[in-house]
């Protein structure tokens, strides 16, 4: 049953296994194990980013497909939900209805980037597609009468979504029964709906097709494959992945900005998780998720305990200070990549050999 869900893909490693069980029951069991508005908020976004990573990692792990244009998608999604839910008024409609014009907008207009781009090598498609990002950004800053500009939009949800919705007066197993927990338990489901569909995608027939095409394009055109549908389809796919990702986070946040799905950054952060967790691998992306967004999320507060716990010793707490937080983040990166340069995933199922 388990190898079924899982596609037949296990993560063979042990270590591995026993990784992914901690992070899934931690992710499972947020509400009761960390107590705290941070602690839930750093879950949450470590389940988005999760589909968000995976949606990318179909198409630059499994294709070969350097994009830039992934944030432009979830921006699509969060935009879709925010502008729905601010025009309509907190309602389930409003809802559906950005979840499903987002999809809708994301699906056409990455087919038609597809179709016009792909055709050419990998760096102009990398070009195409940053160019195009990077248009969309200013767009959704200029019109702020839609999106609100710099500003943002804030936005309600239906009444049992809200943290003043109360499912119980008394806590239950320290946890507060309130429209938060039942929209965090709603965001990881369709985490993990999303994650295992994902994974079903890459270890189907058409999934191989894209591995093939990843390692040798002309040797699978050559035995009957038209690559540039497979990659149209693929990109098609990521993109309609990544928007969900940005609808579940703009459900999470209910304020969307341009800062907040569309910064260039964020691409940034897929790219680094991409290649901490492991290319071309569905799993990587739950480790590499998890691994960084703790580190981003943590790294201050450790740095800060550091810090005074070396008050004594030379250069130590200056090196400690939080606000040198960024350059201790870069240092893990470059360790990562030069001890595990498949990524953490890679790294594991190579030990088990």
């Amino acid at each position: 049953m388990i190898a079924r869900m899982l596609s037949h893909d296990l993560p063979r490693s042990r270590l591995l296994v026993a990784i992914l069980l901690v992070i899934l029951f931690g992710l499972a069991f947020a509400p009761f194990l960390f107590p705290g508005a941070k602690a839930l908020n750093v879950a949450a976004k470590i389940l988005i980013f999760i589909v968000l990573v995976a949606s990318y990692d179909l198409l630059l792990g499994y294709t070969g497909i350097v994009s830039f244009a992934h944030t432009m998608f979830f921006g699509i999604g969060a935009y879709g939900v925010s502008i729905a839910s601010a025009r309509m008024g907190p309602s389930w409609e409003a809802l559906l209805l950005g979840v499903g014009a987002s999809v809708v907008l994301s699906l056409a207009l990455s087919l038609v980037i597809g179709l016009f781009s792909l055709r050419v090598r990998a760096i102009f498609y990398a070009m195409i597609t940053l160019a195009v990002a990077s248009a969309f950004q200013t767009l959704a800053s200029q019109l702020s009468e839609v999106t609100g500009g710099e500003d943002g939009l804030n936005f309600k949800l239906p009444e049992i979504l809200t943290p003043g919705y109360q499912l119980l007066e008394e806590p239950f197993l320290g946890a507060a029964l309130n429209g938060r927990f039942i929209t965090y338990y709603i965001v990881f489901a369709c985490a993990v709906l999303l994650f295992l569909a994902m994974l079903r995608i890459v270890n189907s027939p058409f999934g191989r097709v894209l591995q093939a095409i990843r390692e040798n394009d002309f040797r699978a055109e050559a035995i009957g494959y038209r690559t540039v549908v497979f990659r149209t389809l693929s990109n098609v796919l990521a993109a309609g992945f990544a928007t969900l990702a940005g609808c579940l986070l703009a459900l999470w946040l209910r304020y969307n900005g341009p800062d907040t799905s569309l910064s260039f950054e964020i691409m940034i952060d897929i790219l680094l998780i991409v290649v901490i967790g492991g290319m071309g691998t569905m799993y990587g992306a739950v480790c590499g998720a998890t691994i960084f967004l703790l580190a981003q999320s943590y790294l201050q507060d450790l740095m800060a305990l550091g810090a005074e716990a070396t008050q004594g010793i030379p250069l130590l707490p200056a090196l400690l200070s939080p606000d040198r937080w960024l350059l201790w983040l870069g240092i893990l990166f470059i360790l990562s990549v030069y001890f595990f340069p498949t990524g953490i995933v890679g790294k594991l199922r190579t030990w088990r050999k």
